[in-house]
């Protein structure tokens, strides 16, 4: 089974490091819409990059300590008929690289009118991993926080909540930490 394997950083977005990441070789830009449906663990997503659209479905469960996530290729028609029984839904700019063994994805989690409202890395390492690489020298002067393994203040599902998201960052600011 695919165990995700992830770590996720809160960084502050100071307006350059969309920027700073869509100008570096080797790193690509994608566009999701996405949503999670009324059964527990199940999200659909549209993600748009370099003039193509891909149509997912994902399952993703913890078990024992790790995260069970699969994930299939539905058609555009099967999307928009569960996109009807969506429940929460988040718009995102993402750019992705490899480094080393290392996968990461920068989120921008934006507003209707594209503006940002939270950024978070995340690290995908390879399963039995447990201790993070350090941040790229793009990404370190932008951390704020290494959010807690598992913590479920800092998913997807709970940062489309824009509230939730600014409330969140607030007390990261303040406090270094999330309260």
């Amino acid at each position: 089974m695919p165990i995700e394997n992830e770590r996720k950083f809160v960084l502050e977005d100071d307006g350059t490091l969309e920027r700073a990441l869509a100008a570096r070789p080797g790193v690509t830009r994608s566009v999701l819409r996405q949503a999670y449906l009324d059964a527990s663990g199940v999200r659909i997503r549209a993600i748009d990059s370099a003039g193509h659209t891909q149509h997912i479905f994902t399952y993703k469960r913890p078990v024992d300590d790790q995260v069970v996530e699969i994930e299939t290729e539905i058609t555009p028609v099967d999307f928009e008929r569960l996109w009807k029984l969506r429940r929460e839904t988040l718009q995102k700019a993402r750019y992705s690289w490899c480094e080393g063994h290392y996968r990461w994805d920068v989120d921008f989690f934006k507003t209707d009118d594209g503006r940002t409202y939270f950024a978070l890395a995340e690290v995908e390492m390879p399963e039995g991993d447990t201790v993070p690489p350090q941040p790229p020298a793009v990404l370190a002067p932008h951390v704020l926080l290494l959010a807690p393994r598992s913590d479920p203040r800092f998913t997807s599902k709970r940062l489309a909540d824009r509230g939730h998201a600014e409330r969140l960052l607030s007390d990261v600011r303040a406090k270094g930490e999330a309260a």
